[in-house]
């Protein structure tokens, strides 16, 4: 028998965070319940199907109806609180690696254009949106942004970086929330006098390779855990080509993958 594809765990952690039903005063047909459509956009993420393909069977509602609560809990930030709730889950285990961060990002196509895409100098000028991530010393993402694939991965260290959600430690609830690592290890598309000074403004300690000076094989040992993390996050289908022209979806997308991703953190290192 097949997985659930929103185990209980996963439904107790998102519930609390949905915003309540819209009142229906003149009645109409019931709505399709939360955990259901939720169900949808998952297999969606996963599968990186069409909307329209879902299967009815699956009790999930329309595609069109898993999209809008997608958007809508967009606009209503339930998928960064979740990945924000994920963290501080993590953190208050002491399951959080603050020592060594990594940062990088990867660009995937973008069919239909849209807000934070531009031409890829790596296919050929196709327009494509770059993903960029930083993880903690166990590969766990702590903050993502997107940019268009033409823009430079230096250029989004600082907004990547200020992605990172204050995480708290829920034994201490008076205690001061977390958001910087003590290091953060890149390579050499990051070896910028201004990238070592945005890390250092923020109190981390850069470790980035130096073209012509250090061997990338060196910070390899550290780094291969965000390049692992972006091979996860490509196992979502629906990641491996940006199909969708609204950024916001994409990004719902790719938030949600992050904190499914913390979710299976919490399961093996918890």
């Amino acid at each position: 028998m097949a997985k659930p594809l929103v185990p209980d765990d996963l439904w107790a952690a998102i519930a609390p965070l949905l915003p309540p039903a819209k009142p229906r005063p003149k009645g109409g047909r019931p709505p399709v319940p939360d955990r259901a459509a939720l169900t949808g956009i998952i297999f969606v993420l996963k599968t990186g199907i069409q909307w329209e393909d879902l299967p009815a069977e699956m009790g999930c509602g329309s595609g069109m109806t898993c999209w809008r609560r997608l958007r809508d809990w967009q606009a209503a930030g339930v998928w960064a609180r979740l990945h924000r709730l994920l963290l501080e889950r993590l953190h208050g285990a002491d399951r959080l690696d603050w020592s060594r961060a990594s940062l990088d990002s990867a660009s995937v196509p973008a069919k239909r254009g849209g807000a934070a895409t531009g031409p890829n100098p790596t296919d050929r000028g196709k327009a494509g949106t770059k993903r960029h991530v930083v993880v903690d010393g166990h590969g766990t993402p702590l903050g993502l942004t997107l940019s268009p694939a033409n823009r430079h991965d230096s250029k989004m260290l600082a907004a990547t970086l200020d992605a990172i959600p204050p995480v708290r430690r829920r034994r201490r609830p008076g205690g001061r929330p977390r958001r910087r690592p003590d290091k953060l290890h890149a390579d050499k598309s990051y070896d910028h006098r201004f990238c070592r000074a945005e890390c250092r403004s923020r109190g981390i300690i850069p470790r980035i390779a130096r073209r012509g000076i250090e061997d990338s094989r060196r910070l390899g040992r550290h780094r291969w855990k965000v390049e692992r993390t972006l091979a996860w996050m490509a196992r979502f289908r629906r990641l491996t080509i940006r199909y969708e022209r609204r950024e916001d979806i994409h990004l719902a997308f790719t938030t949600l993958a992050a904190a499914l991703i913390c979710m299976r953190q919490i399961r093996r290192l918890c």
